[in-house]
């Protein structure tokens, strides 16, 4: 992200927040190249999961409370593993390459240890 796009946000600081938002950018340039017919299936699905992630945190860092803000952390998690089972499911269907696919997963990896360090 362009250090002149920040406007000093407590979330646009945080790695793992940095992380997810290029991990949008992925998924939509991939799922660009799904079947027309699933735009309101698994397009639209991991579309709103993936960008869950880093929607959550963005709220969670508003709030004035360490518990208030690991609940937000978890639910990011919980989109994190709802994004990853989709893409099994996208690459079972044959939507996603196993290229596209190791990059997901490894991604969403590295994403899942960040949110659980930002937890604890």
């Amino acid at each position: 992200m362009e250090k002149d796009a920040q406007r000093g946000f407590n979330f646009e600081k945080l790695e793992v927040w940095q992380r997810a938002v290029e991990l949008v950018a992925f998924v939509y340039e991939f799922t660009r190249k799904f079947p027309t017919d699933e735009r309101f299936g698994i397009t639209s699905q991991m579309r709103r999961a993936v960008l869950s992630i880093s929607s959550n945190l963005a709220e969670g860092s508003s709030r004035s409370s360490r518990t208030d803000f690991a609940r937000f952390v978890e639910s990011a998690s919980g989109s994190l593993y709802e994004f990853v089972s989709q893409a099994f499911i996208a690459r079972n269907q044959e939507f996603l390459g196993v290229s596209e696919f190791e990059k997901l997963t490894m991604e969403s990896e590295e994403l899942s240890r960040m949110l659980s360090g930002l937890r604890n």
